[in-house]
């Protein structure tokens, strides 16, 4: 690399400017100690920042003139962008998939494009336990009563009747073991969970029982959770059929991606009681319609608005794994996560 880079830091409200900024330099900083001969002494020159740069095109192709660089987490990387700006030679996504880049159109300029996998996986497994303990145990109705309310009421569920389940030899069942489902099985088998997982791609050991059958899951497990990646095959995976299996009064729980689930087939669990609860971050159709179903369910769900990868050190870590990337790109090394 002869010419000094220029970086472009397009943040938003998540993944600040000011982070990708920060790690870009430290990155490459480390890199001018490094250097060989032939290598100018700032392999890099100026890194300038859009604040936010969601659905923001034109900002963005401002900003872009003359840089070889964008890092970005939300930035609408489209083919009118990267026909105005002939310099580009690398975008890095600052998430687990790159689905604000026009790929193809990528690919015809020559552009590289890098992603950020795993970023959010210990911050959706902590937040998945979370869900689930919230919905076993009613935290949120009880803390609604007493602090929305000043209501004592919640302390009928120091109830047989309506006190909720502990997850010390409780069987819940994983559909999926990936980065996240492997952390759950991990967390829940510390509190002492009967672990067992389902997911026909995964070799080796595993933290809890294989389970070889969908089905069988499904009937062995009083809670379930749902870790499967989102595909033709993996789409509505829940449905009426698969809930039907559960026993009755289990509880459903679902930091993945809402269309694995059937909304419409579990609200009818709910309303019959063949699921006593769910625990959802994310949903068919976000932000979640008015009309939804969901919002008539009172204390049987609760619902928080996909925040499940949302922590500080997630931003953190994508700046990091986002500026490694583009340390490589200055050195001519392989790229890590590349999809063009």
């Amino acid at each position: 690399m002869s010419e000094p880079v220029r970086v472009v830091a397009a943040g938003d409200h998540f993944i600040l400017p000011s982070l990708i900024t920060a790690a870009v330099r430290r990155e490459l900083a480390c890199d001018v100690r490094e250097l060989t001969l032939g290598w100018p002494l700032e392999p890099f020159g100026p890194v300038a920042e859009v604040t936010e740069a969601s659905d923001a095109e034109d900002e963005l192709i401002d900003a872009l003139a003359g840089a070889q660089v964008l890092v970005t987490q939300m930035g609408p990387v489209t083919e009118r962008v990267l026909d105005a700006c002939p310099d580009l030679r690398l975008v890095v996504v600052c998430r687990g998939g790159p689905v604000n880049v026009n790929l193809d159109a990528a690919k015809r300029h020559d552009v590289r494009v890098c992603f950020a996998p795993g970023r959010n996986a210990a911050a959706t497994a902590e937040f998945t336990v979370g869900l689930m303990l919230a919905a076993l145990r009613r935290i949120p109705q009880a803390h609604n009563l007493l602090a929305g309310q000043g209501s004592w009421q919640g302390a009928t569920y120091y109830t047989y009747e309506h006190s909720g389940l502990e997850l010390e030899d409780l069987p819940v069942g994983l559909v999926g073991y990936g980065a996240v489902g492997s952390r759950v099985a991990r967390a829940l088998c510390a509190f002492g969970a009967q672990v067992m997982v389902h997911d026909p791609y995964v070799r080796g050991e595993i933290h809890g029982l294989r389970v070889s059958s969908l089905d069988e899951l499904l009937r062995r497990s009083r809670v379930i959770t749902l870790h499967a990646r989102l595909t033709d095959e993996t789409r509505g995976l829940i449905g009426v059929r698969e809930l039907a299996l559960l026993p009755r009064g289990a509880v459903v729980v679902n930091a993945a991606r809402g269309a694995l689930l059937d909304e419409e087939a579990l609200c009818d669990a709910l309303e019959s009681g063949g699921v006593s609860a769910a625990a959802l971050d994310t949903y068919e159709q976000e932000p979640v319609p008015a009309r939804s179903r969901l919002f008539g369910l009172g204390e049987r769900v609760v619902m928080t608005p996909h925040l499940g990868g949302a922590s500080r050190a997630v931003a953190e870590k994508a700046a990091r794994i986002a500026a490694g990337e583009v340390s490589r790109w200055v050195r001519g090394e392989p790229l890590a996560h590349a999809l063009t």
